[in-house]
């Protein structure tokens, strides 16, 4: 990372994180050409699962290359130029949270992994519960476990990267902090308290 004050080094932030973004977006390569598929996600295993149909490009990829990236973004505050009291548009950006993992995916097979790889995708996608656990055993998800793929992106590298303004003066910090409790959008109050703690 080149601006090694926005790298985090706590895997369990980076964790943390993922657990909290809604989706991701997963990066193959088909033959020399990029192919990003955007995709719902959960952390299980030292490594992420998603699943998809058994047909289809991104199967179709995946058995061709293994090799895979995936990033997933957490957005905080666009913070315009005017922050800075200049009619520049220089200053303007926009502060987030990342995380980036690159390895290989592997096909889950194992029935029952299959149901505890699901499980982790409801858990995080349903934490109201108010559905069945998904067992091999009850026949309401037997034929829908076996239909179903499941992939495993098992990473040799994970990144993550917040950029809250950490380059930024104390009383820089302080100034935007007061701007975006005064614009006082939802996501401006959640971007001012995190920037509060880095004071």
């Amino acid at each position: 990372m080149r601006r090694n004050e926005f790298e985090v080094h706590d895997k369990q932030a980076a964790i943390a994180l993922l657990n909290e973004c809604d989706y991701g977006t997963l990066c193959l390569l088909d033959k020399t050409v990029p192919y990003g598929v955007p995709l719902n996600f959960a952390c299980w295993e030292e490594g992420i699962v998603f699943h998809g149909a058994k047909e289809g490009k991104k199967m179709e990829l995946i058995a061709r290359n293994n090799a895979a990236s995936f990033n997933a973004v957490a957005c905080y505050s666009y913070i315009p130029s005017y922050f800075s009291h200049t009619s520049a548009a220089c200053p303007a950006t926009q502060f987030f949270a990342s995380v980036s993992m690159g390895g290989e995916i592997v096909i889950i097979d194992n029935a029952e992994q299959k149901a505890s790889a699901l499980n982790a995708l409801m858990q995080k996608l349903q934490p109201e519960k108010r559905y069945e656990t998904i067992d091999v055993q009850n026949p309401i998800y037997t034929k829908m476990v076996e239909k179903t793929a499941i992939f495993k992106l098992e990473p040799t590298w994970m990144t993550m990267k917040l950029k809250l303004g950490q380059q930024l003066s104390k009383e820089k910090k302080e100034d935007f902090i007061a701007q975006l409790e005064e614009r006082g959008t939802p996501l401006d109050r959640i971007t001012a308290q995190a920037m509060r703690a880095t004071l």
